[in-house]
């Protein structure tokens, strides 16, 4: 009999069985061998699954998701938690767009602060100085629940959190301007919970390790310290999480709204958004239902992907993008891959391209074409059409984008 299964397993002996949509796509030695330590965890639930994205990541592997009955692993989770993409579909089509798209990035980088500069002090050109009315309305909406998180730990409280409100950050968080196989204008920004998220991240991958000192010997990797359910630390972190969850979602709630702003002012023509918008975490932990049980599910840069749910997998920096549409497969607790996925790391893809190579793969596209942003160079991902092929029981194509215009963080 042909086997019609779109996934293979690794057997992990002891452990939990290891199904990877990864056809077609390399798979580094190293990250086999991360999702075999994840695997053979006592609290991971049926399997662990892999996206066609995977690579080598801190904690846990990069495109893999873990359910867990009884204990949550926070560097699964990571420190850019909640971190996710949005996408809005408006009116405008290609034709409607100027020759020069310059005046267009330039407005929505003015729109947004973005990157980091003067060691994320005062003068962060990454954060807000004097937040605008929606940041600070947003801001005492969620204020009740990081107090309910701060009395508990108040070192929290000295972070960044509403001035980071609103904000892209750095690495590969980016907004850009598309254009989809009908010729419409979208806008789409991927990011996540900031200053503040990545030390709540920090502060529980700490405590976790803290707590299960007399067995972190027995773990592979230090990383995979975990909090236990009942406890306070669990508890705490739940909550923690949930909300910086929210924070994240809040986060690229606010910069689509500066962004589709400042897209009216420099734009002659009037149009309306929101006609399709997508807001999806790929970097999160959440309770689901799968086999029957009420689990855990931590996706560590893999996306849900419920029958009929609305995704996001962007590919890399001048590579092309989708919007999908989920198929509720079971086997991969109805996940998909975050984006292209990584092969190489960021100083080697500095050490390996230049800025020519840069501006050569960026051809045609609005961004900044200098040294600092090598390390997005499209070389250093994976062919995003055989990210997709590998995946296409998990999901269907809905709309194809291409980037005219990319604002790095």
């Amino acid at each position: 009999m042909t086997d019609k299964r779109h996934y293979d397993v690794l057997d992990t002996g002891a452990g939990k069985p290891v199904k990877l949509w990864t056809r077609g796509v390399p798979v580094e030695g190293a990250a086999r061998e991360q999702l075999l330590n994840t695997a053979r965890m006592p609290f991971i639930f049926r399997h662990v699954a892999v996206m066609p994205d995977v690579h080598l990541g801190k904690g846990s592997t990069i495109g893999s998701v873990i359910p867990t009955v009884g204990a949550v692993i926070p560097a699964a989770v990571g420190v850019d938690i909640g971190c996710g993409m949005m996408a809005v579909k408006t009116s405008l089509t290609a034709a409607d767009l100027p020759d020069n798209l310059g005046p267009l990035r330039s407005a929505i980088e003015h729109a947004v602060p973005h990157g980091r500069t003067a060691q994320g002090g005062r003068r962060d050109q990454g954060a807000w100085g004097s937040a605008p009315a929606p940041v600070d309305a947003a801001w005492a909406e969620m204020a009740p629940g990081f107090r309910r998180i701060t009395d508990k730990y108040p070192h929290l409280a000295r972070t960044n959190h509403r001035n980071h409100l609103g904000t892209l950050g750095t690495g590969n968080h980016f907004i850009e301007v598309c254009l989809d196989e009908a010729q419409s204008v979208w806008f789409m920004l991927h990011s996540g919970s900031r200053g503040v998220g990545n030390a709540i991240g920090t502060t529980f991958i700490s405590l976790a390790q803290q707590d299960m000192r007399k067995h972190l010997a027995n773990l592979p990797d230090r990383d995979l310290a975990y909090l236990v359910e009942g406890s306070t630390h669990y508890e705490d972190y739940i909550f923690a999480v949930s909300w910086a969850q929210a924070y994240a979602r809040r986060n690229r709630e606010l910069m689509m709204e500066a962004v589709l702003a400042a897209a009216q002012r420099v734009l002659r023509k009037p149009f309306q958004a929101q006609l399709e918008a997508v807001n999806c975490h790929h970097n999160y932990v959440q309770k689901e239902h799968h086999f029957g049980a009420d689990v855990l599910v931590t996706r560590k840069g893999a996306v849900s992907a419920r029958v009929g749910e609305l995704g996001i997998i962007p590919g890399s920096m001048g590579a092309r993008s989708f919007i999908v549409r989920g198929k509720g497969n079971p086997e991969s607790f109805c996940s998909c891959s975050h984006g292209a996925g990584r092969t190489m790391s960021r100083s080697e893809a500095k050490r390996r391209f230049t800025v020519a190579d840069q501006v050569h793969a960026t051809e045609g596209v609005e961004c900044r074409k200098d040294a600092a942003v090598i390390d997005e160079i499209p070389m250093a991902y994976k062919d995003i059409d055989a990210v997709m092929a590998a995946q296409a029981d998990l999901v269907e194509i809905v709309h194809t984008l291409r980037q005219v215009v990319c604002v790095k963080g």
